[in-house]
């Protein structure tokens, strides 16, 4: 994310609040990624302080991963392939739990899956995302519809994705 503006002084760092205010709620992190490949979880990291908040991500850009790894439903995957919103909600809910330290799971996933590019996959247009988020009993879907080059979709996707944790949590 970028955290300063060639107009004027330095903005203010959204993933350092977010890290912040998640550290004071106490609340634990687990990141499953497939088309921002780790990017995401790098910027959750990125604050310091992040290590109270984040307990590590995984990224499942294979999809039998998906299923192996974090547990998302075969059958779906093979029915509807990796970019489809119940896909990302599954992964957010699964690495909560493929994360989980101490037998305890992250209090929140946070998940992408998506087409960055060039060329489409499984009928979807090159910047179809869906940001999966899990929270308590909340499992919810996000689809964007993202412009750009393979680059812009992927960062992108990690804007959008550290925007939902804010929206959603705090």
């Amino acid at each position: 994310m970028s955290h300063t503006d060639a107009s004027g002084p330095a903005r203010t760092d959204p993933t350092a609040a977010l890290i912040a205010r998640l550290t004071e709620r106490g609340l634990t992190l687990a990141v499953a990624e497939s088309l921002t490949g780790g990017a995401l979880t790098a910027e959750l990291t990125r604050p310091a302080g992040a290590s109270a908040v984040v307990l590590g991500g995984v990224v499942v850009y294979a999809t039998e991963l998906k299923h192996t790894l974090v547990g998302v439903d075969a059958a779906l995957l093979a029915e509807q392939g990796p970019v489809h919103p119940e896909v990302a909600r599954q992964l957010a809910r699964g690495v909560r739990s493929a994360l989980a330290v101490g037998s305890r799971p992250a209090d929140v996933g946070i998940a992408t899956t998506g087409v960055a590019g060039p060329d489409g996959q499984g009928g979807r247009v090159p910047g179809t995302v869906f940001l999966g988020i899990s929270h308590g009993d909340v499992n919810d879907a996000v689809e964007l519809a993202l412009t750009g080059t393979r680059t812009q979709i992927r960062a992108r996707s990690v804007d959008a994705a550290v925007r939902l944790l804010i929206e959603r949590l705090l």
